[in-house]
């Protein structure tokens, strides 16, 4: 039950799982550049110089950077003895997009947040981070219903 094609759809446009990847390449450059994750989506946007950003990207990259600081207490309370200094910056990103697809992406049901997030993990990092992608975001997964009870 996954939607995990990056192929374009039908109608030419991109599958889920290449505009969640732009996202994560988006909030990762952010980080690396010291810059606001919206404004840089912003200067992406319609620009003839970088690729198409989607609607769904846009969604994620403002719906993470809404939610960032409820995102890292999580990530910091649930991936044991990490912080998130401590992480890669792209697990970081990966981990980011995840959490804000099980927490408040409703049309997502988590175990295809966390599918994707793995598989996100699995063509941008380490070859340890799916496994610490899995591991970080099936722990938030079982409480799920519980944190989105009192977000």
């Amino acid at each position: 039950m996954s939607d995990s094609t990056s192929a374009p759809r039908r109608d030419g446009q991109p599958g889920r799982r290449a505009l969640r990847r732009r996202a994560v390449e988006i909030l990762y450059e952010a980080a690396q550049r010291s810059l606001d994750p919206v404004t840089l989506l912003a200067d992406r946007v319609g620009s003839t110089d970088a690729d198409p950003v989607g609607d769904y990207t846009i969604s994620l990259v403002e719906g993470v950077t809404a939610h960032r600081e409820r995102i890292d207490e999580l990530l910091a309370e649930h991936a044991h003895g990490w912080s998130l200094e401590r992480m890669p910056p792209v697990d970081l990103a990966v981990l980011r997009v995840g959490i804000y697809e099980l927490l408040w992406a409703a049309d997502v049901p988590d175990p295809v947040a966390i599918d994707e997030a793995v598989g996100l993990a699995r063509e941008l990092s380490t070859d340890d981070s799916p496994r610490f992608v899995n591991g970080v975001l099936g722990r938030i997964g079982t409480i799920a219903d519980r944190i989105r009870a009192v977000l």
